[in-house]
């Protein structure tokens, strides 16, 4: 299994990027699916998660700017993010809950994307 993002780069503030994360391989079903980032010298921090149902929750800082979604067609994660701030300047993760054939549930993390809001 691999969680694939991508969708990072360099914008300025109040701009918007969109990030996209494909989980693939021998997979059976995915429950919740979540963006982490990780700041320099920083922690790495939830910024939001969706159920399969579309049940979804923010971290105050970026609530009413970013949007989670998924395609679970598609075993696809988005968030779309506008009016970006330098502090949302990070390494994005993606995370899923997900089950495999004959495999109980396990978290799996993908590569970190990164994201740059600069001037």
């Amino acid at each position: 299994v691999q969680l694939q993002a991508s969708g990072g780069g360099s914008v300025q503030p109040g701009g918007s990027l969109r990030l996209s994360c494909v989980a693939s391989g021998s997979i059976f079903s995915i429950s919740r699916m979540a963006w982490y980032r990780q700041a320099p010298g920083k922690q790495r921090d939830l910024v939001a998660s969706i159920t399969r149902l579309g049940s979804t929750n923010y971290a105050d800082d970026v609530k009413g700017r970013f949007t989670i979604s998924r395609d679970n067609a598609k075993n696809t994660v988005y968030l779309q993010m506008n009016s970006l701030k330098p502090e949302d300047t990070a390494l994005y993760y993606c995370n899923a809950d997900l089950s495999r054939l004959g495999i109980s549930q396990e978290n799996y993390w993908g590569q970190g994307t990164e994201v740059t809001v600069s001037s």
